[in-house]
């Protein structure tokens, strides 16, 4: 999907207005723009081994070990406390939080990030994903974390050691929050901040320019297709034996697998030819007997924005869907897939659920992960969803349609609907500032903050708004099989981070 930046639609409707942009009124000061300046000419090469260290930690949330009490967990915050330290910044471990901090006073500024990383596979990475690969591509850094949200880590540290080298004059305390739990937990967070309070102004770390003012709500439907057997087949015809894809919740998925028993080389040939007609898919086929097997190759994305990913659940569904399929088990997974989801993004075809914000945009809706269960296999579809519609009527409706379906088609087990709150931060205090900065650092005329479908722990924060790593317009690595930061954008950060710092803190 082709998607217009928001550089190129600020100048078009410059040009069609025909008038000059309007002058930034909210530009950075001079200590702001020096202590910039100097954080990149000083560290560009720092920031890139401090990152480096900090990826080689796989802290990847293990179910049965809490981050306290994870060893690889306590090793990286170990890492970080050095870092710290050798930085002359002050540090506090509080088990899954840890606060880094410059100077004092009762009125803080808090930066949030996380430490924790989604699950990888290294069988598709060029190099470890634990190891910051500098060569393979030139001009990105490749490793799990590099953009989210490890980077944002090394940013703010380089950012807080260059206003402590300049000695800018602050009056409020700064402190960095790195959370061990954000992409699995946020329990340990919510306790924590019952007894300890956070800083009264704050900055997310952890999703897109210019700024993050509305995050969509994040929701699961999961529901399981019961198991039956072949019998569910006419003898001798054609079924879906197995079908599976998928690897955790917040991906758009990039694998998926499917095996057609009793199969007709007529059959393989259309089927090649429907998945040929597919943008960015790759196929493979192979014969077993009279099975035949079909791998499926996508783009993995974050499932906040299945637009930047080629999601190989809904198009393999959609390849077979050369005929309506007996419904074995896995025949009731391809008919399900392709009578409620398809190939599209927004739940169409999902009874009456579809709808958007004039702000937040569309909800999205997208399988991630199909899973083998000793009862039938589960479909968890992945829901984002804006303001507009109360949590009631999203549930009651998602129910309707899956009532419909079940009418039409098979029983289905297991149903379950999860829907969270979509957030909105209005009026934020910093919001000038930080549309000060960004415009003056990447030449941006008039920024507007946006909405994302992510969700950050911005929510949990007061007065917290997301600013990067992300560029407008720009696909977002993280949760990706290939997620990076460039060398460009990773400087570009550390002059924006330092002299919104410098003005909120001064």
């Amino acid at each position: 999907m082709i998607r217009t930046t928001l550089l190129a639609s600020l100048l078009l409707a410059s040009a069609a207005a025909g008038h000059a942009a309007p002058v930034n009124t909210n530009a950075p000061s001079e200590p702001a723009v020096k202590a910039a300046k100097y954080a990149v000419a000083t560290y560009q090469n720092d920031i890139v081994d401090t990152l480096a260290r900090l990826v080689s930690y796989n802290t990847v949330a293990d179910p049965k070990v809490p981050s306290d009490k994870n060893p690889v967990h306590i090793a990286f915050k170990t890492a970080l406390k050095q870092e710290a330290q050798r930085l002359g910044l002050d540090y506090a471990d509080h088990g899954w939080v840890v606060i880094v901090g410059l100077g004092s006073g009762s009125e803080r500024v808090g930066v949030i990030t996380h430490g924790d990383v989604q699950p990888v596979d290294p069988s598709k990475w060029k190099k470890s994903p634990f190891v910051l690969d500098r060569t393979s591509e030139p001009g990105k850094l490749l490793a799990r974390g590099a953009e989210d949200d490890k980077g944002p880590i090394a940013t703010a540290l380089y950012a807080m050691k260059a206003i402590k080298d300049r000695q800018v004059p602050l009056s409020k305390r700064i402190e960095l929050y790195v959370y061990m739990g954000e992409e699995s937990d946020w329990g340990p967070l919510v306790e924590f901040l019952k007894t300890h309070e956070p800083p009264q102004m704050n900055i997310t770390l952890d999703a897109e320019y210019p700024a993050v003012t509305a995050e969509k709500g994040y929701g699961t439907v999961a529901v399981t297709v019961p198991k039956q057997g072949a019998e569910a087949a006419p003898e001798g015809a054609p079924y879906v034996a197995e079908f599976g894809g998928g690897f955790f919740g917040s991906q758009i998925p990039e694998d998926a697998q499917a095996v057609i028993a009793n199969a007709t080389p007529e059959l393989e040939k259309l089927i090649r030819a429907r998945g040929a007609k597919q943008d960015g898919m790759r196929y493979t086929y192979e014969w077993q007997g009279k099975n035949l097997a079909v791998r499926a190759k996508g783009v993995s994305a974050h499932s906040s924005k299945p637009e930047d990913g080629v999601n190989a659940i809904s198009m393999l569904a959609d390849a077979l869907a050369v005929q309506d399929w007996p419904n074995t088990t896995a025949g009731g997974v391809v008919n399900y897939l392709n009578d409620m989801v398809g190939t599209g993004i927004h739940a169409e075809k999902f009874g009456n659920i579809a709808y958007r914000d004039g702000f937040m945009g569309p909800m999205t809706f997208a399988p991630t992960v199909i899973k083998q269960r000793d009862d039938g296999i589960e479909v968890s579809i992945n829901m984002r969803r804006p303001q507009g519609k109360s949590t009631e009527q999203l549930t009651n409706e998602v129910n309707a349609a899956l009532a419909q379906w079940q009418g039409r088609r098979l029983p289905l087990a297991n149903i379950s609907v999860r829907i969270n709150e979509p957030w909105v931060q209005k009026n934020p205090p910093q919001l000038p500032t930080l549309m000060g900065v960004f415009s003056y650092f990447t030449g941006m005329k008039d920024p507007k903050p946006v909405a994302v479908g992510g969700g950050t722990n911005s929510r949990l924060f007061p007065h917290a708004v997301s600013f990067g790593p992300a560029m407008p317009g720009k696909v977002y690595t993280g949760h990706s099989e290939h997620e990076f930061i460039t060398t460009k954008q990773l400087l570009l950060n550390l002059q924006m981070y330092t002299a919104v710092l410098v003005e909120l803190a001064k």
